[in-house]
């Protein structure tokens, strides 16, 4: 891994844990309109973070899972019967049809194999996906969905827990390791079973989280590819699913390459230059125009 790499990684990702545990709010405050919202200089983030509903178009995705958008987007029903949706507040539990049928199937399938009691979802994408004001470079093609390293109370959660409850920090405080206080072996296997299901693409996890399930996953390895190690992802794991079939607008992802990953490249996410990495330039927001063209469209459809 390049130093470069390692800073920008680190860049778009260190602080992700802080955002997704920020608190949300009971009383969700609309964003003021755009003075000209057709002025090319405006970031695309303020104009797809206030569109409160999906565009009324067939259901398919454009471009890339960090430079695209979502066309007919759909809501994941915040209650479950192995699942509930947190921070409410921000309006992100949106995705592909895909998306929301696969994690309404794999939570069920967790709960009903004794691996996990249920999930408890973050962020997925925002109606129209596109990029997001705070938070995330990817999510914006509503093919990816963040799952907290909680389990599922036994308890309906209230509005208030959704929004002031923070997940569970697997990861210990030099950033090294897991925290045996709090990483179990069903974090391994809720792991191992989400990387097993054939639509998904990539996991992303910390790197400490990688290196735990390098030294202690048994028998057959190969899942292990699909676990990516990028900062952040403490709190929680980062669920990224292949295109769907037929999408003729979805760019794909590159493999993973191969292996397991347990190599020389994990270990340099362990060195002094990427754990205390110097700042670097930060990157220009996307503007409209740097999106598919299509995206236009989803943006523009009532």
């Amino acid at each position: 891994m390049t130093s470069w790499t390692i800073r920008t990684a680190l860049l778009l990702c260190l602080s992700l844990p802080a955002v997704a545990q920020d608190l949300g709010t009971l009383e969700p405050v609309s964003l003021p309109p755009i003075v000209n919202p057709g002025d090319p200089s405006v970031p695309a983030k303020e104009l797809f973070g206030r569109k409160r509903e999906p565009a009324a178009i067939e259901p398919h995705v454009i471009g890339f899972y960090s430079n695209g958008c979502l066309a007919g987007g759909r809501a994941l029903p915040i209650d479950g019967d192995a699942w509930q949706v947190m921070r409410l507040s921000r309006n992100r539990n949106w995705g592909h049809p895909a998306m929301v049928s696969f994690l309404e199937r794999f939570a069920r399938k967790v709960k009903e194999q004794g691996i996990w009691p249920g999930l408890l979802v973050g962020d997925m994408a925002q109606p129209r996906g596109g990029p997001m004001i705070t938070g995330h470079a990817s999510h914006q093609l509503g093919l990816d969905a963040d799952v907290w390293l909680s389990p599922m109370p036994d308890h309906r959660l209230s509005r208030v827990e959704r929004e002031n409850l923070s997940a569970t920090n697997v990861v210990r405080t030099d950033w090294l390791d897991v925290d045996p206080k709090t990483w179990t072996k069903a974090h391994l296997a809720l792991l191992r079973a989400a990387s097993l299901e054939p639509e998904v693409e990539r996991i992303f996890v910390n790197p400490a989280i990688k290196k735990a399930i390098c030294r202690d996953a048994t028998g057959d390895r190969s899942w292990l590819a699909k676990l990516r190690p990028v900062y952040g992802h403490n709190y929680h794991f980062h669920i990224r699913l292949s295109c769907p079939a037929g999408e003729a607008e979805c760019r794909h992802q590159d493999p993973v390459p191969a292996g397991d990953g347990c190599d020389a490249t994990l270990d340099s996410w362990f060195t002094p230059e990427a754990l205390h990495p110097k700042p670097g330039p930060e990157k220009p927001p996307l503007k409209l125009a740097d999106l598919p063209a299509s995206c236009r469209d989803v943006l523009g459809t009532p």
